[in-house]
């Protein structure tokens, strides 16, 4: 994950109660319009439940665009 993309994550999140799963994620992003490659990265999250943006930061891998 990239700095920008940090950022889009964040962007994306802000707001979001934690904690929550990787599906609560991606509905909120999504609610949200977030973007395809943030969308990406949340979708490319190990299953689990999150208890707060920086984990989920630490938790996408270093490159979810390559799984498109």
């Amino acid at each position: 994950m990239t700095d920008r993309d940090e950022l889009r994550v964040r962007k994306a999140l802000q707001g979001m109660d934690f904690p929550a799963d990787r599906d609560q994620l991606l509905d909120y992003a999504t609610d949200r319009s977030a973007g395809q490659r943030t969308v990406e990265a949340l979708r490319a999250l190990p299953a689990g439940s999150y208890g707060s943006v920086d984990e989920v930061e630490q938790a996408v891998p270093q490159s979810p665009e390559s799984r498109l």
